[in-house]
């Protein structure tokens, strides 16, 4: 997969130890908007998807994670691979975090069904919002969101970036 474009804060000791914590990423498009989770408590954009569970495929994962926080079941033969996010920072456990985001387009049924939120994610209340990627990007770069973390969310707004650029996304505010 395609390296879109690599996090480091270079803000912690490469010799401490690593939390490795792959990632999976749908982005589902529709009408010129983009499917993302916005947490209401925090004001801020993600692309619905999250870790990738041991023994799972990175399709099973996207699949299993977007009807999770989304509510949107993924089409079988629809997921396409888009690119690749590779985060390294400081984590607030202990030594370093490594994360690599893998991004896919997919198409979902349109209907969307009941979430299956974990505890964190339904107390931001996490709501699917079909958005203007524009709205999404200014956001999460011009909000005040709390104690969440501004390197994921820049990651999110530098891939919807990377989406309008590519012409993969044609958002309203640019045409």
């Amino acid at each position: 997969m395609r390296l879109l474009f690599e996090i480091d804060t270079k803000d912690y000791d490469p010799n401490g130890t690593a939390f490795v914590r792959p990632s999976v990423r749908g982005i589902i498009l529709r009408d010129g908007k983009v499917a993302m989770v916005h947490s209401l408590k925090y004001d801020y954009y993600k692309f619905p998807g999250g870790g990738i569970e041991a023994g799972e495929s990175l399709e099973e994962a996207l699949m299993r994670e977007v009807k999770e926080e989304a509510g949107l079941r993924v089409i079988a033969g629809s997921v396409r691979e888009y690119g690749l996010v590779h985060r390294v920072q400081k984590s607030d456990r202990a030594g370093y975090f490594v994360q690599d985001n893998y991004y896919f387009l997919c198409d979902t049924h349109k209907e969307a069904g009941e979430q299956c939120l974990d505890d964190y994610e339904a107390e931001e209340r996490f709501t699917l919002e079909f958005v203007d990627p524009i709205h999404a990007i200014r956001t999460n770069r011009e909000k005040d969101h709390g104690p969440k973390d501004p390197m994921m969310l820049e990651r999110e707004a530098k891939v919807l970036e990377i989406l309008i650029q590519e012409g993969v996304l044609n958002p309203s505010g640019l045409q």
